[in-house]
């Protein structure tokens, strides 16, 4: 079904905001920990915290700071661990996303991913999920010199779309997302249903607009028709 707006591209983040891949990294979070032999942690520990990062992870799970001796090592044992589990990932596209895929290609409106998460492993995932095909654009932080809250990665997408930068949204579940969608001059739409912590005030990233499901993008999409 063909969607009737003015948008000339979709950006997505990809942890949090188009997949919800927490679950895989609870898995291999928690098999680090037993390896190590302490106690598994609560999964919604972990949703709060994937989209801070792997490093974020390992000190929320081990309760110690960068500056640990065996941090590390610790760091890199979670990204292997990590990359083995997608092999078997029990990661999936948020509700009612994998439709508006659809309804974006059928419109021919690109849509791609900027990212965060290196390389590696993104582009493991999306092949995993067969969607490496369809996304335009999968730009990480080895394409660019700066990465997110600068707006770099997000005007490198829109460049190699060939996209209006005011006609292109980028959604995200991180105040740095909507702080590089303002910065490169996008329409920035807040993810409230992603990896957001107990503190966030969604609210206060000041996005133009906030998404408490992802079911909403769509709809959303069909009101912005502009002159």
């Amino acid at each position: 079904m063909s969607l009737n707006t003015s948008i000339d591209c979709v950006l997505f983040d990809l942890d949090g905001t188009l997949i919800d891949t927490a679950p895989d990294f609870i898995q291999a979070v928690n098999k680090l920990l037993a390896e190590n032999e302490k106690p598994a942690i609560a999964p919604e520990l972990i949703y709060q915290t994937v989209s801070d990062g792997a490093r974020a992870l390992v000190k929320l799970a081990f309760e110690i700071e960068e500056s640990a001796e065996n941090f590390s090592a610790l760091n890199q044992r979670l990204l292997d661990l990590y990359e083995e589990q997608i092999e078997h990932t029990e990661a999936a596209l948020y509700p009612g996303l994998d439709e508006l895929l659809q309804d974006l290609e059928s419109s021919n409106i690109p849509w791609g991913i900027v990212t965060n998460k290196p390389e590696l492993y993104s582009s493991a995932l999306l092949h995993k999920l067969a969607l490496n095909n369809r996304c335009g654009v999968l730009i990480c932080p080895d394409h660019v010199e700066n990465r997110k809250p600068h707006p770099e990665p997000i005007l490198l997408a829109c460049q190699k779309l060939n996209c209006d930068t005011e006609k292109t949204v980028y959604v995200g579940d991180h105040p740095r997302d909507i702080q590089a969608a303002k910065n490169a001059d996008v329409i920035a739409i807040a993810a409230a249903y992603g990896y957001l912590n107990r503190e966030s005030k969604v609210e206060e990233w000041y996005a133009d607009f906030i998404l408490q499901e992802s079911e909403q993008l769509k709809p959303l999409l069909n009101r912005l028709i502009f002159a």
